[in-house]
């Protein structure tokens, strides 16, 4: 169903700081992608498709800098482009435009009025 959140983003300024943290404090897993440069977290159980229990999602673990300095939400849209264009015209702005995220899907990023950059995600449907 689109609209709901559906992963988050967290950045760093340093990588393995960052993974001793939220693997101690919270008992996330952490799953660098160095040919992304982004780090996968699973805060639950987790199978391929992803979470396995009601209740929760995974994110990911990031550099900090240009438009990633604070936490992100990332939002299931079912047309990235779609969602790009009714965001554009009630005041918000395309900060990243759609990309392709392997074999996944599609990832955008957009500034909300009120400053806010918020993730997009549109899975590549089979």
């Amino acid at each position: 169903m689109s609209g709901r959140v559906v992963h988050f983003e967290i950045p760093f300024d340093d990588a393995e700081r960052a993974y001793a943290f939220y693997r101690e404090a919270f008992g996330w897993q952490v799953q660098p992608v160095p040919d992304m440069n982004y780090t996968m977290v699973s805060t639950g159980p987790t199978g391929e498709q992803g979470p396995t229990e009601p209740g929760f999602i995974d994110g990911g673990l990031m550099g900090r800098g240009g438009n990633f300095t604070h936490p992100v939400v990332v939002i299931d849209v079912d047309d990235i482009d779609k969602a790009l264009e009714t965001i554009g015209s009630l005041g918000g702005s395309t900060l990243v435009p759609r990309m392709q995220v392997g074999e996944m899907g599609w990832t955008a990023y957009f500034r909300d009025p009120e400053g806010n950059t918020v993730g997009l995600w549109q899975t590549a449907r089979g």
